[in-house]
């Protein structure tokens, strides 16, 4: 016998359609109304194993900052590996930027873009940080409509031309934020960047911005102190006359994850910009931009949890240990079924949410559930990313831990949509600021819980919890109160729409009277266990 036979390792999981995988994201899309057959373009490319090696290369190659040319001048540039390019022009051809918008009514195009987001993030995440300010910034720029009027059609096509130019000349656009400052974070009002109205309608800015992402985008939402208070801007990286603006790009950040993805600090130096809204209204207008991204931070956040499950459910599906295979011994089976109904919960509330997106514009109270719905979901589901993304790994044991199995790189990016548009604590108050503002918020989220009244003791025993805390909200509780609101969500879709046994299992570990969010595995799902493992497992094929 060789002393380097190899015996009892996983076989790489092979390339196929992300989609008919994923029953529960599946499900979800018919009945939240989006089209099956767009979506199912985007995953037969997005689960190649072409796809998946241009996402490892564009994180192992890191995008390169050069400030200025071989001659001393600025420019300001970000080089990119080409994978990511193919990455970005992959997405935006499917529609995950801006197109949703120009949509007709009743097409359900945010729920498919919604699906094509989710099953993206499950092969790579950085890239899609360019692709989800894009999408959120048409709310925000329609508050100007001369401006909507000469940039929203690029951002809405579906051509991907990276590289600096006149937006003016370009066929497609990518948009991005520019908010916080050193002193302030989430504070954004303590921001010191300040707006000089110009005779021309035009504004002068002067500050440095602690967080921009994708800084080669063609143009970008900012927030800057202008004579009537803090306002919101939008700044092209290239002027209509062809010069660059003056925006410095001082350096890129060393992220935790996200590598693929430039993060900068940049600069204004009397950068040229245009009011989008009133002055002093700057953070009610860019609101919309956050609310959008934050519909994407839960996306990607599902997403990363299911690409970890889907990697812990191969493993244990080949693997053996103490004389039988992972997968039929009886504690590994109740953590990735655990992992499994986790997983389903925050997929189906994720499309729920983008199909109150879809509907909001007939419908008050779709647009009133997502003004609280959205936070709630997004402090549970991205908070807990990083837990299952965790216990997934350690299903690998020792395998997951080196880079090659994709959990590093699953691992790293975690915690980011947990804290980006706002960390667990900043959503939860946005919670509470919902509550008292927007009553008619708690009426829709309610109505929403309430369709499955009756249906289950521990989901009744959960609701009648959060009513308690939305009676009489107190910020020192808000963490709770979002917690209770999300799962009182998550549980009622899964016993509205999900098999039994997932509604089961989750309602179990979930929701049972000794109290929710314990370590996975830690309450046995009996019979039901064997669903949430074959809808989990990768078929070959």
């Amino acid at each position: 016998m060789g002393t380097h036979e190899v015996t009892n390792q996983v076989p790489p999981r092979s390339g196929g359609d992300l989609l008919s995988a994923d029953p529960a994201l599946a499900e979800a899309l018919g009945r939240e109304g989006g089209d099956p057959a767009a979506v199912d373009r985007l995953a037969a490319v997005v689960g190649t194993d072409e796809h998946r090696e241009h996402a490892r290369a564009a994180n192992v190659h890191e995008p390169q900052l050069r400030s200025h040319d071989r001659t001393g001048h600025r420019i300001d540039e970000v080089g990119f590996h080409p994978s990511w390019h193919e990455l970005m022009r992959t997405s935006v051809e499917h529609g995950l930027a801006a197109a949703p918008w120009t949509a007709a009514p009743g097409t359900g195009a945010h729920v498919t873009r919604a699906a094509g987001f989710y099953l993206t993030s499950q092969v790579e995440q950085g890239h899609l940080c360019p692709i989800s300010m894009t999408y959120a910034a048409v709310p925000a720029l329609r508050h100007a409509p001369d401006l909507a009027a000469a940039y929203e059609p690029g951002l809405a096509a579906r051509s991907y031309e990276p590289g600096l130019a006149d937006p003016a000349a370009k066929t497609g656009l990518l948009a991005g934020m520019s908010m916080t400052e050193k002193q302030g974070g989430s504070d954004v009002r303590a921001g010191t960047t300040v707006a000089h109205h110009q005779p021309d309608g035009s504004y002068r800015l002067t500050g440095h911005k602690w967080f921009t992402s994708a800084p080669m985008n063609d143009l970008f939402l900012t927030l800057a102190q202008a004579p009537g208070g803090l306002t919101c801007l939008v700044l092209p990286r290239v002027l209509p006359d062809g010069t660059r603006n003056a925006i410095h790009l001082q350096r890129l950040k060393d992220k935790l994850g996200n590598r693929s993805n430039a993060s900068s600090e940049i600069e204004y130096h009397g950068a040229v910009g245009w009011r989008v809204g009133d002055e002093g209204r700057g953070v009610r207008t860019i609101i919309e931009m956050v609310s959008m991204t934050r519909l994407d931070c839960v996306l990607g956040a599902a997403g990363t949890q299911r690409a970890a499950v889907t990697e812990a459910a191969h493993h244990v599906a080949h693997r053996s240990a103490f004389g039988a295979r992972l997968a039929d011994q009886p504690l590994m089976r109740e953590v990735v079924a655990d992992l499994a109904a986790e997983t389903e919960a925050a997929t189906v509330l994720a499309l729920r949410l983008a199909g109150a997106v879809d509907r909001s514009a007939g419908d008050p109270a779709e647009g009133a559930l997502l003004r609280l719905a959205l936070p709630v979901t997004k402090y549970l589901v991205c908070k807990r990313t990083s837990a299952v993304v965790a216990e997934a790994l350690e299903c690998l044991g020792g395998n997951g831990y080196v880079e090659e199995s994709d959990l590093p790189r699953l691992y790293r990016e975690a915690p980011l949509n947990s804290i980006w548009e706002g960390s667990g604590n900043v959503t939860a108050l946005d919670a509470l600021r919902a509550i008292a503002r927007e009553p008619h918020a708690v009426d829709a989220l309610l109505a929403e819980i309430d369709l499955t009244s009756g249906a289950d003791p521990r989901l009744d025993a959960c609701v009648a919890a959060l009513r308690t805390e939305l009676a009489a909200p107190q910020e020192r509780r808000a963490r709770r109160l979002a917690e209770l609101a999300a799962l009182a969500l998550q549980g009622s879709l899964l016993v509205r729409h999900a098999p039994d046994p997932v509604a089961q299992v989750f309602l179990a570990t979930r929701l049972d009277a000794d109290g929710p969010l314990r370590t996975a595995g830690a309450r046995p799902g009996s019979d039901a266990v064997g669903a949430l493992l074959e809808r989990a497992t990768p078929q070959a094929g």
